[in-house]
């Protein structure tokens, strides 16, 4: 609810909604969208998605997480938890997509938690440049959540790109003796110094493996 709410006076904000303007599209009462934002009420999913939709954000929807009930004592009834939609990409044509927000119509989708900044996506991880012997690894099979709008900075998992290179690569950004580096995980691959040459397409904020 938390996040939800976040995400809809962000966009109100960018956008110059107000919050009479936001009540005359959902067709209702100021003062019934302010209890919402205020936490007086808790608006269904349905409605949730209808303030989503009312301000262009209709690629993102609200849904309820189920889970396993456990033999636990009784506890309260457990906060609804905002769930956001995020297109899947393919690495081919990444970075001619990314120059303006794409066209979600019959994309395919994944869900997490996450609130993004920017206008985020998914990507499938593919090869072993990324496999660590130990500690973070991020291999094949993999889906990770690229955000656009997180500033990268030394020890950022980024997806990148070099201006004489049409295809995109994900590396992590280290710092080493002044200099910036994009580095593979997997030390059998060489890493790359970070020139002006090279762009961040955006920082990596989350790793999956679907089963």
């Amino acid at each position: 609810m938390d996040k939800w709410i976040a995400l809809v006076r962000a966009n109100m904000k960018d956008r110059k909604v107000t919050q009479g303007e936001l009540a005359e599209r959902l067709g209702m009462s100021q003062g019934g969208v302010g209890h919402w934002l205020n936490k007086r009420r808790v608006p269904s999913l349905e409605d949730m998605n209808r303030v989503l939709e009312a301000l262009g954000l209709g690629d993102l929807e609200v849904v309820q997480e189920v889970r396993e009930r456990r033999a636990e004592p009784a506890v309260p009834t457990p906060r609804r938890t905002a769930f956001f939609r995020y297109p899947v990409n393919e690495w081919r044509g990444l970075c001619e997509a990314r120059e303006e927000r794409p066209a979600y119509a019959g994309a395919r989708y994944e869900t997490t938690d996450y609130y993004a900044r920017g206008d985020a996506f998914w990507l499938p991880v593919t090869g072993d440049a990324m496999t660590a012997p130990s500690g973070l690894s991020i291999g094949a099979g993999m889906m990770i959540l690229v955000d656009p709008a997180i500033s990268a900075g030394p020890g950022k998992l980024v997806v990148a790109q070099w201006a004489d290179n049409p295809h995109a690569t994900f590396r992590q950004l280290r710092e080493e003796s002044g200099q910036l580096y994009l580095v593979p995980l997997n030390p059998t691959y060489p890493k790359q110094l970070f020139t002006e040459a090279c762009r961040i397409l955006g920082v990596v904020v989350q790793a999956m493996a679907r089963f």
